[in-house]
C-alpha cells in the first residue's frame, strides 16, 4: 500500500513568518517615511498624523490576518495528519478481527472437528464480535458528542458499585486475574448523574490503563471527595506513562502519541476524547498526570456533587 506524502507544516509556517516580517518591515519604513516628512509638511500637521495612524492599523491589520491564517492552516493540516492516522487505525482494528472470524468460521466448517475445539472457537469469535462492536461504539459516540450530545436520563449512581461492575467486566474481557485492581472506594459515595455517561467514562479510563500497562497490569481506583460540592475519580496505571508535552493532548479527537510504545498496541485515539467530552458535559474536569514515559500514567476526573431535584 502506498502511503500518502504528508503535507508538511513547515512550509506555510516560514512562508508566513516571512510575509509577516516583510510587513513589519513596511510598517516601519512608513513610519520613518510620515516622520522624516513631517517638518517639511507643517501645513498638512493633522492630515499626516491621520495618515500615520490610519498606516498602522491598516498594517496591524494584514500582520493579524496572516498570524490568524497560519494558525487556522497549522490546525488544519494537524487535523488531517490525525484523520489519516485515525483512518488507519480503524482500517487494523476492523481487518484482525475480520480475518480472526473468517478463519474461525472456515474451522467450523470441518466435520472432524472436536467439541472441546468448537466451542473454543465459539469463544474467539464472540470476543471479536465484542471488539467489533467496542469499536463502532466508540466511533458512534464520538460522532454524537461532536455534534453536540443531548445529556441524558440524571439518576442516582453508587460510583463503588459501577466501578466494581466495570472492573469485573473488563477482567473477563482481557482474561485477567482480580489481583490486578487496587481499589479505594468511598461506598457511600452516590451521584447524581448520567449513568451511561458514568459507566463509559470509568470503562474507558479501566481499558486504556489496562492496554498500556507494561507487563501484568497493576490498576489503582481511587474515589474521594475534595470538598463538598465535588467527587474526584483517579485511575492509575503502572504503563508506559506519557510524555509531558503530550499529557493534554491526548485528550483531542484523533491524536495517539507518536511512540512506538502506542502504535504497537490496538487504539483509535478516540477514548480519551470521548471520556473528556463526557466528563465536560457533566460539568466536571479531567487531568492526566504521569511522572514520563515508563512510569506509568493516572486520570483525575473530578465531578460536581449534584443533587436530585425534588
Amino acid at each position: 500500500m502506498v502511503t500518502p506524502k504528508r503535507r508538511s507544516i513547515s512550509l506555510p509556517i516560514t512562508l508566513s513568518a516571512v510575509a509577516v516580517i516583510l510587513t513589519i518591515t513596511l510598517l516601519l519604513v512608513w513610519i520613518l517615511v510620515i516622520v522624516k516628512n513631517m517638518e517639511l509638511l507643517q501645513a498638512t500637521f493633522v492630515g499626516n498624523v491621520g495618515l500615520l495612524v490610519g498606516g498602522i492599523v491598516s498594517f496591524l491589520a494584514i500582520i493579524s490576518v496572516l498570524v490568524m491564517f497560519t494558525v487556522f492552516l497549522v490546525r488544519e493540516i494537524s487535523e488531517g495528519r490525525r484523520q489519516t492516522s485515525f483512518i488507519d487505525s480503524v482500517t487494523h482494528e476492523l481487518k484482525t478481527p475480520l480475518a480472526s472470524l473468517k478463519l474461525a468460521a472456515e474451522t467450523l466448517a470441518r466435520p472432524e472437528l472436536e467439541a472441546d475445539r468448537r466451542e473454543q472457537l465459539r469463544v474467539m469469535m464472540l470476543q471479536d464480535v465484542s471488539r467489533l462492536v467496542n469499536l463502532v461504539d466508540g466511533i458512534l459516540d464520538a460522532s454524537r458528542l461532536v455534534g453536540g450530545r443531548e445529556a441524558g436520563d440524571f439518576g442516582e449512581v453508587v460510583v463503588a458499585d459501577l466501578i466494581e461492575q466495570v472492573a469485573a467486566e473488563n477482567i473477563r474481557r482481557h482474561y485477567l486475574g482480580a489481583d490486578i485492581f487496587e481499589f479505594e472506594l468511598d461506598e457511600d459515595m452516590v451521584l447524581f448523574v448520567d449513568p451511561t455517561a458514568l459507566r463509559t467514562i470509568v470503562s474507558n479510563l479501566i481499558d486504556n490503563a489496562i492496554k498500556y500497562s507494561d507487563g501484568p497490569p497493576k490498576i489503582r481506583v481511587q474515589t474521594t471527595r475534595p470538598d463538598d460540592r465535588h467527587v474526584q475519580l483517579v485511575v492509575s496505571d503502572n504503563g508506559i506513562g506519557i510524555a509531558k508535552g503530550d499529557l493534554k493532548r491526548i485528550f483531542q479527537r484523533f491524536y495517539r502519541v507518536p511512540e512506538e510504545a502506542v502504535r504497537s498496541r490496538h487504539g483509535t485515539g478516540l477514548g480519551l476524547f470521548v471520556v473528556a467530552a463526557l466528563v465536560k458535559g457533566l460539568g466536571g474536569r479531567i487531568e492526566a498526570l504521569s511522572a514520563g514515559p515508563g512510569l506509568g500514567t493516572a486520570i483525575r476526573v473530578q465531578l460536581p456533587q449534584r443533587k436530585p431535584l425534588k
